[in-house]
């Protein structure tokens, strides 16, 4: 009996699929899915998730949009040379690595590209549609994992290309996931068809490092009521995002939920920002650094110094897999809209929810125990009704 016919499958379809992340998700998934590592980073697989009713790992075909044409084989080579992947498990999930990058489209809009805007999401949707189609998928999800773009110049400006990734993804009746600082969905023609579609969507930008400490020490200071004064940073980094970043627009685009962390947390916002520096010689590699000044009892004047050392790809791919498996879970139980309760995952997220990182958690699980008791009868229910008037209005 064919895995299609035996239990359902689930598309994740990634936007920047030849990318370091995206080579990392696809990598670990079947390393993972193989017994050659275990899922050390994925919050899905401890025991608060087990009765969630979450697809499995060995279920996930993946598949998605890239500008580049470099084969995910040949990346994960290069991503285990610059030790973010383990000696010997890209050779050994090979073949999966391979099936991946035949599901791979040319992304857009590239240089020379005539197509209007709504040529671009008619083309992306119909990739989408047929792969859905041809691996017999009950569903799939569309996860933004490609460079950070510049930050929007306003609600006149043109959609950049994470809006008609976005657009692709509700006309194709795929929930949507933005692990990006880019607009995507919030630009206000992606938003208006989202609220439309009845489907479910989360983001923004993956929390990954620096802000993760950030989302623990400022409820830390404002519980102990110690007055923060400034609370500046440094980000050191390389590969493709350290390139993207070292565009000012687009390093204030990713700054941006950064800096609400701290004001959701703290309740102001001190002195101080965040300096992100490319250097190319780090690869996939970063460091952050926080500086934070802060008054304690009698106006007592102290700091404390934070340094986080880290690989982006392989802190990130395991909170793709997460949110992939949430999303599609959620859509199959009938939710539509913003996903609140993903808030645990994001410096900048959709919806209403706590800052804190405790709080997220708690209200993270609490979302996945009412995943395991939702209603039989959804369960059945097909992916949401393809819909080809999306984006026209563009």
């Amino acid at each position: 009996m064919s895995a299609s016919l035996s239990r359902p499958r689930v598309g994740v379809w990634l936007i920047g699929a030849r990318g370091s992340v995206a080579t990392t998700v696809v990598t670990g998934c079947a390393a993972i899915t193989a017994g050659l590592h275990t899922p050390t980073g994925m919050v899905t697989e401890t025991p608060a998730f087990t009765g969630s009713g979450l697809p499995a790992l060995s279920d996930l075909v993946f598949g998605g949009h890239d500008a580049l044409d470099c084969p995910l084989p040949k990346r994960a080579e290069t991503l285990t040379a610059g030790g973010v992947l383990p000696p010997g498990v890209a050779t050994a999930v090979a073949a999966e690595l391979e099936a991946a990058d035949r599901e791979i489209r040319p992304g857009g809009p590239t240089s020379g590209d005539t197509r209007s805007e709504t040529e671009l999401i008619t083309a992306f949707a119909d990739d989408i549609r047929d792969f859905v189609h041809r691996h017999e998928l009950e569903r799939a999800v569309v996860v933004n994992v490609a460079s950070t773009e510049p930050a929007s110049q306003g609600s006149d400006a043109p959609p950049p290309a994470s809006t008609l990734y976005a657009l692709a993804a509700l006309r194709a009746g795929c929930a949507y996931v933005n692990f990006t600082p880019s607009e995507g969905i919030h630009h206000p023609a992606a938003a208006r068809e989202a609220e439309r579609s009845g489907l479910p969507y989360a983001g923004r930008d993956g929390k990954t490092g620096q802000t993760l400490l950030r989302a623990v020490l400022g409820p830390m200071f404002a519980q102990r009521a110690l007055r923060v004064r400034a609370w500046s940073g440094t980000n050191l980094l390389g590969g493709g995002d350290g390139a993207a970043l070292a565009d000012p627009a687009a390093a204030a685009a990713k700054n941006a939920g950064k800096e609400r962390v701290l004001a959701d947390t703290l309740g102001t916002v001190p002195e101080g920002e965040v300096h992100i520096d490319d250097v190319p010689a780090l690869g996939d590699w970063k460091t952050a650094w926080d500086h934070i000044a802060f008054d304690g009892f009698l106006g007592t004047r102290m700091i404390l110094q934070t340094i986080w050392q880290g690989c982006d790809s392989a802190l990130a791919a395991p909170l793709v897999l997460d949110l992939a498996r949430l999303t599609a879970r959620a859509h199959e139980a009938g939710l539509s809209g913003p996903l609140d309760a993903l808030g645990f995952y994001f410096k900048d997220p959709v919806g209403d929810g706590p800052s804190g990182l405790a709080e997220q958690y708690e209200e993270l699980a609490r979302f996945g125990r009412s995943l395991g008791r939702a209603d039989e009868e959804s369960h059945g229910a097909g992916p949401v009704e393809h819909r080809d008037d999306v984006g026209e209005a563009l």
